[in-house]
């Protein structure tokens, strides 16, 4: 094995690495939230600069990686696993921003039973899961298979702010509780848009094919060279 196959295996185990570490901060931030846990809820503000040094290592050996002038097909890698990681990042963005708003919340009495908010998080995150999979197992259909589902996510969001929004309007003093609330909804909805994201950068690296502003039309050929 040469050095550029050491390296680009080296950026593919630390992408994969960093999947598994966004994909847990969400879940922890979720459960931090359910379980009224503030030490959880401060362990993944704390754990946050972990995926920061991961994009930061990910760009490094990215950008030695183009110095060496690969191929059109490892350029494409190498440029969809920088732009993989940075939706990687901005999902542990939210999962702070989810932590952040369940410590708020969980030094009020509980406002409504949690059921939406941890049916958006399983959605997203197995969103989240099925994009890194299909990048593993270069299945550029299964990818495509996961972008309807964010509209689902947007739907169960839109739904949960027009509730929060009834309940604000019955008494003020919920409104700090649904505006946090409809924080944390905000921040999963954003989760299952980085997948997409990741969804259509797997579309792209495996058939050429931007689909980026034609998800009414998948099968429209694009031209490649974006």
């Amino acid at each position: 094995m040469t050095n550029f196959d050491e390296e680009l295996q080296m950026l593919k185990d630390k992408l994969l690495a960093m999947a598994s570490h966004a994909e847990s901060a969400v879940s922890r931030a979720i459960r931090a939230l359910t379980e009224r846990d503030d030490a959880l809820a401060k362990q993944v503000q704390k754990d946050d600069n972990i995926l920061d040094r991961y994009e930061i290592e990910i760009d490094d050996i990215a950008i030695h990686l183009l110095s060496m002038a690969p191929v059109a097909s490892t350029l494409r890698l190498i440029t969809v696993a920088m732009k993989i990681s940075q939706n990687l990042e901005r999902v542990g963005d939210e999962a702070v921003k989810i932590a952040r708003r369940a410590i708020d919340l969980n030094a009020e009495p509980q406002l409504k039973p949690y059921v939406d908010l941890p049916r958006m998080a399983q959605m997203s995150l197995k969103m989240l899961r099925g994009t890194i999979d299909a990048f593993v197992q270069r299945q550029p259909e299964e990818a495509r298979s996961i972008i309807p589902s964010d509209a689902e996510v947007d739907t169960l969001n839109k739904q949960l702010h027009r509730e929060l929004s009834s309940f604000m309007v019955e008494s003020p003093t919920n409104i700090s509780r649904c505006l946090s609330l409809m924080a944390i909804s905000r921040s999963l909805e954003r989760v299952a848009d980085h997948a997409t994201n990741i969804a259509e950068e797997v579309v792209y690296l495996y058939e050429a094919r931007d689909i980026r502003h034609s998800k009414t039309k998948p099968n429209e050929t694009k031209n490649p060279g974006r």
